[in-house]
């Protein structure tokens, strides 16, 4: 897709003058998709290195990875809006900026808490590259080309998520723990240079659409995000008091926002754009969609150990069947997308999500390894055909002043689902598996992956239907 983009130039409003390539600009996109997911998923093979190296409990270097989570989800979504007000080019580079300084603290760190002061950074510039990532292929891709541009995205996001594990333990076996920071650092420097040099310049907005940035808004809802995210993830899979009332807190805060953007003069999330049908949609769909893929990677490896028996080298590549998918699917998945038609390929995906969790809630007890391969590449394959079509339906036609949002807005809600899926689909995969009594340990972790996976199947014919549903209000009023 990069060799055909190549030769469609885009020229620069206003200056006359012919800008960088479009396949060089989705390459460095594409870096910049890369290094937030890797950035995720590579430090968590590190977390019992970095324990033992700082003298911590695991609750306490679990930190490491709540930091970096925290500002990503509480970020996204100011992030996008401050790019849309000053320059999506000039944030994005000031994100990987931060995210590479970020990463060499982290390569130096010499206290626990230093590290995570450094991840927490290394968050903050993720959040600025993933919110703005997507709002620029609207600027830099034919809307005929939208669908493999998202699907070239979500291979590299795939790529990272399922680099991180394997790349981790190589680098902390043979140079240290520091060794994935220093990586993630030599490859935000490489991706820094490619973004200097070819995305495309700023366009000052029309003076009529100018705005201030909402900053009471966008920390009501850092809060309020913060507080969901901390109340799903502390704990480790318990809800105690504490939990109990940073969900409220979040609730609270829920309600606040939505009382001061109605007043704002500027807000971070106008209340109008619920109103679109296509927009209010997908970013459910993505939250319910993400929930059931967290689901698979949390309640996976329990299901395989105790129920199949398998050992931990086996299980490792057995999970990575599901990433490895969803990174050869990315890209036809998008050109299927341009040739078909995003809503309907939308349906499809959802389809074959809900067929597959299905077949996960049945099959593995008639078919063993083969049976829990075959429906988690068909939920993958699914995902990322949604992921293409959904983003392609968002995107295309959100007005230049606003994809900077809508983008964290899409990215928000697909770490929020991430959020649930391993909190409340990891919660009742155990209670599920607790009620089954007298049954022996192998009964009890299939009979929970059938009641997890039933659920999962419910979720995404819900999802289905505000497919259809949305579907249908958007041909009455288009957008």
């Amino acid at each position: 897709m990069l060799k055909r983009l190549m030769v469609e130039e885009q020229v620069v409003a206003g200056r006359g003058e012919r800008a960088s390539p479009a396949g060089w600009v989705l390459a460095s996109l594409s870096l910049s998709m890369l290094l937030p997911s890797l950035g995720t998923s590579i430090a968590n093979v590190a977390l019992p290195t970095l324990a033992e190296a700082f003298g911590a409990s695991l609750q306490e270097v679990q930190w490491i990875v709540l930091a970096y989570l925290l500002a990503t989800t509480t970020l996204i979504v100011g992030a996008g809006r401050l790019g849309d007000i000053l320059g999506r080019r000039r944030l994005l580079i000031a994100g990987v900026l931060a995210f590479t300084l970020a990463s060499l603290v982290c390569a130096v760190a010499s206290t626990l808490w230093m590290l995570i002061a450094a991840r927490a950074a290394q968050g903050l510039g993720a959040a600025a590259m993933m919110a703005l990532t997507m709002a620029f292929v609207g600027d830099t891709v034919p809307k005929e080309r939208t669908g493999s541009a998202m699907g070239l995205l979500g291979t590299t996001s795939a790529i990272g998520t399922a680099l991180g594990p394997s790349l981790g333990g190589v680098l902390i076996a043979g140079f240290g723990w520091q060794a994935i920071f220093a990586v993630s650092a030599a490859l935000g420097v490489v991706t820094l240079l490619l973004a200097m040099r070819v995305l495309p310049a700023d366009r000052p907005p029309p003076a009529a659409e100018r705005a201030a940035f909402d900053g009471i808004g966008t920390a009501l809802l850092a809060l309020t995000l913060g507080a969901y995210a901390l109340a799903m993830t502390l704990g480790r899979g318990t809800f105690g008091a504490l939990n109990a009332m940073l969900l409220l807190a979040a609730a609270a805060g829920a309600g606040i926002f939505v009382i001061a953007e109605r007043d704002a003069a500027s807000p971070l999330i106008r209340p109008a754009m619920f109103g679109d049908p296509v927009l209010t949609a997908g970013l459910a769909m993505s939250a319910l969609v993400s929930t059931v893929v967290m689901a698979t990677l949390v309640v996976g490896p329990f299901y395989l150990a105790r129920a199949l028996g398998l050992e931990a080298a086996l299980i490792g590549a057995v999970m990575s069947a599901g990433p490895l998918v969803a990174a050869l699917a990315g890209v036809p998945a998008g050109r299927v997308v341009d040739r078909l038609g995003a809503s309907r390929m939308t349906i499809a995906g959802l389809s074959a999500m809900a067929g597959g969790s299905a077949a996960l809630s049945l099959v593995p007890a008639n078919f063993g390894i083969t049976g829990y391969v075959a429906a988690v590449v068909v939920i993958t394959a699914g995902y990322a055909l949604f992921q293409a079509a959904n983003n392609t339906a968002v995107m295309t036609d959100v007005g230049a002043a606003r994809r900077g949002v809508v983008s964290g807005m899409l990215n928000l809600a697909r770490n929020l689902g991430l959020i649930t899926g391993a909190s409340v689909m990891g919660a009742v995969f155990a209670l599920a598996s607790a009620a089954a009594g007298a049954a022996t340990r192998a009964q009890a972790a299939a009979f929970g992956l059938r009641i997890t996976f039933a659920l999962a199947a419910g979720l995404m014919v819900a999802a289905l239907a505000m497919a259809v549903v949305s579907r249908a209000m958007a041909r009455r009023e288009p957008r």
